[in-house]
């Protein structure tokens, strides 16, 4: 099905309007994490219900289980039992902004700069995921009064928390949500203005450490030297967790990794990468080095490869600092893993190597706070050829297939309630977007290509699943 000039030219009439929504959303402070105002999670459901129903969507409700923050749903079934149903999934809440003063600008008032960039938190992760989609219905239902396929809305608020409720959301409201087909937009594109397609997604554990040296912290001075320090020996345990290119020392950690076969190999050397743009993007010294295994590609380190870091490093703030001996000092290890590694076996084998030999006969301790596995389909079937088709469409460039080095832990339970219905990963954020850091920006030319992506995907899977 052909897209009718008059969607196109109602999302183009519509666009600024768009985005002056996006940066009314954006101004709710949704934070999901603990400590941060749930009023303000509810208002941001409450805004987004509010579009939702303004852009001609029916059955739109603000839904809760359990005591987690509030999802909004919605839909419009007017192509009848027969036609397909895609389910369109984004998210409202947002991360906490950081460090305010490493803003230009403030988190919570969206800017316009002369880059071509919207800034903002949660600008690009998911409030413009959800809007774009909202922009290409809207533009459908005012120019034909219908929509090609039956459509159904599920924005969530609470996944920059883990989505710890969604399982349960998800087999609670079954029935309701049932679709032939998965829209998630909350991935990635591998550069400002290439339209990607996600295939795979690295999967988290999560393991928190404790040393105990003292019962209290002592003078550093009058008992320094033969007395143990807690921060001191932490930094003995994590110096442990990597060799000296930065590859992950725990034994054992890289035996159940699957290895790419040569197609797979062959697609990553196809993908266009350019190293001096990485460390830019990533803010790499120009005199710093790339770590881990360097026998393999980047890509491959990022998407099919485990990684390490200490996401999390707590003993005594610079600020108001004492010469102390510290008592106890605590770090959060993540390591991503990448789909088919077991993240069972990740966290036995990195808390039992944390807990190892323990410098100075401190306590060390260890809990797991997350050990979720990775995810991976085949981008194969009618579905993601409408996508390829759609997304070629609105960005006037054919897409290329990629991974993606985050976690998103309810992809795969997701497509279980959906009874494995293809899940079509698409996103807007970009190598200088900054999710989840200060700065967070959103590319207004790729917004606008992305909603017209999804006006055609409306089309596209209407013909191809109907």
């Amino acid at each position: 099905m052909s897209v009718p000039d008059e969607v196109l030219a109602a999302l183009e009439a519509g666009f600024e309007r768009t985005v002056a929504e996006l940066m009314e959303l954006v101004r709710i402070p949704g934070v999901s994490a603990a400590g941060f105002d749930p009023r303000e999670v509810e208002r941001s459901a409450e805004a987004v219900a509010r579009l939702l129903r303004e852009a001609g969507l029916h059955g739109v409700e603000v839904l809760r289980v359990g005591d987690a923050h509030p999802y909004v749903v919605a839909e419009w079934l007017g192509a009848g039992r027969g036609a397909p149903t895609a389910l369109v999934y984004a998210h409202h809440d947002v991360q906490p902004p950081g460090r305010l003063s490493h803003w230009q600008t403030p988190p919570f008032e969206p800017t316009r700069r002369d880059d071509g960039r919207l800034y903002g938190r949660g600008v690009v992760d998911d409030k413009a995921g959800l809007l774009l989609h909202l922009a290409a219905l809207r533009a459908w239902l005012e120019a034909t009064g219908g929509l090609p396929l039956n459509v159904k809305v599920l924005v969530e608020g609470e996944e920059e928390i883990g989505s710890g409720h969604l399982e349960a959301f998800l087999r609670e409201h079954r029935a309701r949500l049932a679709a032939d087909v998965l829209v998630l937009s909350d991935t990635a594109n591998l550069a400002t203005g290439l339209p990607s397609l996600t295939r795979s997604l690295r999967g988290l554990v999560a393991v928190d450490v404790t040393v105990r040296a003292l019962d209290h912290p002592i003078h550093s001075g009058m008992w320094g030297g033969p007395t143990p320090d807690a921060a001191t020996a932490l930094a003995v345990v994590l110096g442990r967790l990597v060799r000296d290119d930065g590859a992950i020392a725990v034994p054992g950690i890289y035996d159940d990794v699957p290895e790419l076969d040569a197609g797979d190999r062959e697609r990553l050397a196809a993908l266009p990468f350019d190293e001096a743009q990485f460390r830019a993007d990533a803010g790499i010294s120009p005199d710093g080095g790339l770590a881990g295994e360097s026998d393999r590609s980047v890509y491959e380190r990022i998407w099919h490869r485990p990684s390490l870091a200490v996401t999390a490093l707590e003993g005594m703030p610079m600020e108001g600092a004492a010469n102390q001996l510290m008592a106890e000092a605590r770090a959060r290890v993540g390591v991503r893993i990448p789909p088919g590694q077991d993240p069972v076996r990740v966290r036995d084998r990195v808390a039992d190597f944390l807990r190892r030999d323990p410098p100075w006969g401190v306590a060390v301790e260890t809990a797991c706070e997350v050990a979720v596995p990775g995810w991976s389909t085949r981008t194969e079937g009618p579905a993601f050829d409408a996508a390829r088709r759609a997304l070629a469409a609105g960005f006037g460039r054919e897409p290329v297939e990629i991974g993606c080095g985050g976690s998103i832990p309810f992809v795969g339970p997701f497509v279980e309630v959906l009874s494995g219905a293809p899940a079509l990963l698409l996103g807007l954020e970009d190598p200088p977007c900054n999710a989840h850091g200060e700065n967070e920006s959103l590319d207004l030319a790729d917004f606008r290509k992305a909603s017209r992506a999804s006006v055609h995907l409306l089309a596209e899977l209407a013909d191809a699943l109907g």
